[in-house]
C-alpha cells in the first residue's frame, strides 16, 4: 500500500497538483533542490524553467509565485511530519510515550523516506527551517490564512495538542507548547549552523531534542 500513498497539500496553495504529472513532481525536485542551494530570494522562475528544461509558462501552470510554491512545500512538509508521526504512534496507548515520540520527530534531524521519490526531505527541511517563517511573517498572512494555506502546520500542531490534553487536560498552552517546540527546534539548528554562540549545540551530541523534551516534561510536571 505504501507506493500510493501521497500527501495531500491544500488547494489554495497551487493552480496545479503537481503530483498529477511528471512536470509537476519534477518542478517540485528541482524546485527542492535548487531552493536549498542558493536561498529562496535567489531563487526564481526563470532560473528553475532553465534547470527543468521547460517554460517559465509552465511552471505558472502549477504555481502563480514562488511564495505559493514555497507555501505548497511547507505544506508538504507538515503533511509529510503528519504522516510520519501516525507512524510513530501507531498502537502506542501511553500518552506520555506518544508524546515523547512525537517530539522526538518534530525536532530530530530528517532522514530522507524512500516513499516519496520526488521529494528529498533532508533538503526539504534545511528549507523549512530557513525560509518558511516567510510564508507567514508577512502582511498576505491573514488573507492566506483564510484561504487556509497554513491548515496542515495547525492540525500537525492539534494532533501533538491532543496528546497533551491527555496527559493534563487542564494545562492551558497545548498549541502555545509544541509552536514552541517546533519553531524553537528549527531555530537552534539555524544557530547551531550559523550562529552558535546563540545555543548550546554540541557537536559530539545532539541536544536540541533532550533539551525540548526536557522542556515539555516540565511543563506537564511529568519525571
Amino acid at each position: 500500500m505504501l507506493p500510493n500513498i501521497s500527501i495531500q497539500v491544500n488547494v489554495n496553495t497551487h493552480l496545479k497538483d503537481p503530483n498529477s504529472s511528471e512536470l509537476g513532481q519534477n518542478i517540485v525536485d528541482t524546485s527542492i533542490q535548487m531552493m536549498d542551494e542558493l536561498g529562496y530570494e535567489h531563487f526564481n522562475f526563470k532560473k528553475l524553467s532553465k534547470q527543468i528544461g521547460s517554460s517559465e509558462a509552465s511552471i505558472y501552470r502549477y504555481f502563480e509565485s514562488k511564495n505559493k510554491l514555497l507555501l505548497y512545500l511547507t505544506g508538504w512538509y507538515w503533511g509529510w511530519m503528519e504522516y510520519k508521526l501516525s507512524l510513530k504512534l501507531a498502537n502506542i496507548e501511553n500518552p506520555e510515550e506518544r508524546l515523547t515520540r512525537a517530539i522526538n520527530l518534530l525536532t530530530e534531524v530528517a532522514a530522507e523516506d524512500s516513499t516519496f521519490a520526488h521529494v528529498s526531505e533532508v533538503k526539504l527541511q534545511r528549507i523549512v527551517i530557513a525560509e518558511s517563517p516567510k510564508a507567514y511573517l508577512n502582511k498576505n498572512v491573514d488573507n492566506e490564512n483564510k484561504l487556509g494555506v497554513f491548515s496542515d502546520y495547525k492540525r500537525l500542531v492539534s494532533v501533538v495538542s491532543d496528546i497533551i490534553l491527555e496527559i493534563d487536560p487542564n494545562y492551558r498552552c497545548p498549541h502555545m507548547l509544541v509552536s514552541t517546540i517546533l519553531e524553537g527546534s528549527h531555530l537552534q539548528r539555524h544557530f547551531s549552523e550559523h550562529l552558535p554562540r546563540l545555543t548550546d549545540v554540541d557537536k559530539k551530541e545532539d541536544l536540541i531534542t533532550p533539551f525540548y523534551l526536557e522542556l515539555a516534561k516540565k511543563a506537564l510536571n511529568l519525571k
